[in-house]
């Protein structure tokens, strides 16, 4: 017997990392078509993505895509004690088009009481069907409540409550002793036979017939049947150094110290069917159950979660869309005093008709009982982003943006084409908004109401400071080279830079440094909570996603995050904070108290000239949004005189308007220096407001859609692309040839299309919504305003909030 390697025995990363051991012939990549009529099916039911943190090497939609073209039969995602990648994975195969069986790997304590030292056993479950899937939720939602943020606490006796309409695939540990197969022979009576399995697995070690035999016989003496899997860490065997670099993270130590702790091969990725064939020729039955439980799982499917609005919010003698209409009628009169213009009239009986045509009216009514519960608390509160599109919003005292003061689409917010709920942001006084939010946990219950997810992420300086601390690169050198990513641009890496920083370029070491960090970008690292987007249901959220502990007291955050949400079309109130609503509701107070005249957001004297001439003057300390020396210095350039000045004002002051050159153009034209040119009428109508610039995600999509022929749903994948700034930064890239060759090919100069596109992609750095300009503009009216005309009040308020925000957790 060799003697087994040393723990901390130092090697060259890698050396041999995509061979087998001697004798063995690699598996084809690829399936062969001329082999495919006489090869057993196969359906991989054990894998492990990046969800399972640190751990897996391959993203969700990964596996999918490579699973299709091996021609596996289906693919099972099973993440420990997570389902957190599970909608990645139903998204990525939908588009591969190869079934997805949800799963999930249980690790549960032999004990009653889940302790932290006693022994585990993995379980892999799939549910057959939707009744099945609620309890998994609710199963893994009890261990991770019961536990620390991160964490999940459950043993075995919790899975045999939760066990009906699962099937399930026991792990075996390396030693299987007495009391394994006694809790074989106990899950075998909670499952029953057809329900429950044992894995095999191929080591592709020196014991492997030994180990399949013994599995066999524990499989006949039990009366469980055996079913293969290859416990797949990552899609391609290339993807191995990844992965034990990932390892190396998780256990905080260096490739060279990992030893026992790394796998010893590159087989834990996704083999064709025609090679679990070869390696289970002796048991062919194991892979033929691959197959049947394949069948019987994926029975179930994540479209068959339907969302539901809760329904409190409506009188049981009343329609939602009835007493929505009520509402907005009642508010109408109070916002009009009497009677609303006949504009805004049409305009709210035509969101009203969309509305109800897409039964979107709870989702509303919810977001009213936020609002309502906020002001009989005297919480100041104002809809942002796509509410200030609407005029409903502006009748239930959502928004304070008069729909009579910006002409924006109410179809940004709310479409026919789109697929998917509206989306509300309130900004709520950030002294107070936790009050907002324990109602809503009060009001709903814990087990209906809960924040999203954040999927933090490795970006440039982490991804660089983690692989090279794993590689074995001094610390020093580590934060050198993650401070300063001059010698890294988005994978291009520039030679002279990495030999100014003492490292050699051709080294293998730094080799693998730029390789790995590439690669590792975009992973995730860890669930993090959003900072106030929550999901609300009608009935138990617990069964649809797992809800678990935040690391803040009081709060609880499901697995999923924003593009999961919107993925699975739920429902999503974004209850955030914001500081100058806290000074506006301070300085309201004092001149309430000391004057007698009660100000709100709406009543505030509006284009008044006095304040338009303050901003020009750019005497904006403490104003919202324009106290910067960037908003300083463009305020008497600009010159804003009216409310759409401010808008724009927001917008223009941008990474995304600035990279894409939009700035000089627009105030070259707004001054009379250039004129305002367009090649038709058509974009005259898009872009006339902003004098031939596209200052706005909204008229890139408008302007994709008249030019270069975009359908609606196009021009959203569009407008979802420059929004994706922070996590996909080249998925503009993706339509800058659509837009260009379309914009040709509808008559336009390639010169503009060039220049368009241009302007667009500068978006993907950061640029605002033109309704999310809008609200923001009200307020910057509104803090100026009170700088202007109650300067005392408004620099108590401003103090008074500022310490209350640097006194805050």
């Amino acid at each position: 017997m060799p003697e087994p390697p040393n723990p901390k025995a130092r090697s060259h990363p890698w050396q041999h990392a995509h061979h087998r051991h001697a004798g063995e012939i690699p598996p084809p990549q690829t399936p062969n078509p001329t082999l495919q009529a006489s090869v057993p099916p196969y359906a991989e039911l054990q894998v492990t993505t990046n969800f399972t943190f640190l751990t897996g090497a391959s993203h969700p939609d990964e596996y999918t895509q490579q699973a299709a073209a091996l021609g596996d039969q289906a693919i099972a995602i099973t993440d420990t004690n997570t389902l957190a990648g599970i909608v990645r994975a139903h998204v990525g195969a939908k588009e591969a088009g190869i079934p997805l069986l949800v799963g999930c790997r249980l690790v549960l304590s032999y004990e009653k009481e889940p302790a932290v030292t006693s022994p585990t056993l993995s379980v892999l479950v799939y549910p057959t069907n939707r009744s099945a899937y609620g309890r998994l939720c609710h199963l893994l939602t009890l261990g991770k409540r019961r536990s620390t943020k991160g964490d999940c606490r459950l043993c075995l006796h919790d899975l045999m409550d939760h066990g009906p309409d699962l099937l399930a695939v026991i792990l075996p540990p390396e030693e299987m002793g007495q009391e394994f197969i006694d809790v074989v022979q106990g899950l075998k009576q909670a499952f029953d036979d057809d329900r429950l399995s044992i894995a095999s697995s191929c080591r592709f070690g020196p014991d492997d017939r030994r180990h399949l035999a013994q599995l066999a016989a524990l499989s006949d003496h039990c009366g469980v049947p055996l079913v293969a899997t290859n416990d797949v860490h990552y899609h391609v065997p290339r993807r191995r150094p990844l992965q034990d670099v990932v390892t190396c993270i998780r256990h905080g130590c260096t490739i060279q110290e990992a030893g026992l702790d790394l796998f010893p091969d590159a087989e834990r990725y996704l083999k064709p069917p025609e090679e679990m064939a070869r390696l289970f020729a002796e048991y062919p039955n194991a892979v033929e159950r691959t197959v049947e439980i394949a069948q019987r799982a994926a029975a179930f499917n994540l479209d068959e979660l339907s969302y539901q609005y809760p329904d409190e919010v409506c009188p049981p003698s009343m329609t939602p869309i009835e007493y929505l209409r009520d509402l907005t009628h009642r508010g109408a009169r109070k916002r009009y005093a009497g009677k609303p213009p006949k504009s805004v009239q049409e305009q709210i009986e035509h969101e009203l008709a969309l509305i109800d045509e897409l039964n979107y009216a709870p989702y509303f009514l919810t977001v009213h009982d936020l609002v309502q519960f906020a002001e009989a608390q005297d919480i100041l509160c104002q809809g942002r982003g796509a509410a200030a599109n609407s005029a409903v919003c502006y009748c239930l005292g959502v928004t304070a943006v008069d729909p009579d003061r910006i002409d924006v689409l109410f179809e940004r917010f709310v479409s026919r084409e789109r697929n998917e709920p509206p989306d509300i942001d309130i900004d709520f006084e950030h002294e107070r908004r936790e009050e907002v939010l324990q109602y809503i946990y009060r009001k709903y219950g814990r087990h209906r109401a809960a924040l999203t997810a954040e999927v933090i992420t490795y970006r440039g300086r982490s991804a660089v400071r983690e692989v090279g601390k794993a590689l074995g690169l001094s610390l020093d050198m580590v934060d050198r080279l993650a401070k300063n990513l001059d010698w890294w641009d988005k994978g291009k890496v520039n030679r002279q830079r990495l030999i100014e920083a003492g490292l050699a370029p051709d080294d293998p070491t730094v080799h693998n440094l730029i390789h790995l960090s590439g690669e590792i970008l975009g992973f995730p690292r860890h669930l993090g909570q959003h900072v106030g987007g929550f999901v609300i249901t009608h009935g138990p959220l617990c069964e649809m996603v797992p809800i678990e502990n935040a690391a803040m007291e009081d709060r609880t955050v499901i697995e999923w995050d924003k593009d999961d949400i919107d993925a699975m079309g739920m429902l999503k109130v974004d209850v955030l904070g914001l500081g100058m609503l806290t000074c506006i509701r301070k300085a309201f107070d004092l001149i309430n108290r000391h004057q007698g005249r009660t100000l709100t957001l709406a009543n505030i004297p509006a284009e008044d000239p006095a304040v338009y001439d303050m901003i020009c003057n750019a005497d904006t300390v403490g104003v919202f949004q324009i106290e910067s020396r960037a908003q300083m210095s463009m305020l008497p350039r600009l010159r804003p005189r009216c409310y759409y000045d401010l808008v724009i004002e927001v917008a223009i002051v941008r990474p995304g308007p600035i990279q894409g050159k939009m700035v000089h153009p627009y105030l070259r034209r707004r001054n009379g220096e250039d004129p305002a040119t367009y090649p038709n009428n058509e974009v005259k109508q898009v872009l006339g407001k902003t004098l031939g610039v596209p200052l706005f995600q909204e008229q890139a999509m408008k302007l994709a859609i008249v030019a270069a022929g975009f359908t609606p749903d196009e021009a959203d994948q569009l407008r979802r692309a420059i929004g994706a700034w922070k996590s996909k930064q080249k998925a503009i890239f993706t339509f800058g040839q659509k837009l260009i060759e379309g914009m040709v090919l509808n008559g336009y100069t390639r010169k503009f299309a060039d220049r368009c596109f241009d302007q667009i992609k500068g978006f993907s750095e950061y640029g605002f919504p033109e309704s999310h300009a809008a609200s923001f503009a009200l307020l910057v009216y509104v803090s100026a305003w009170l700088k202007c005309h109650q300067p005392a009040a408004f620099a108590c308020a401003l103090s008074a909030a500022s310490a209350a925000f640097a006194a805050a957790p």
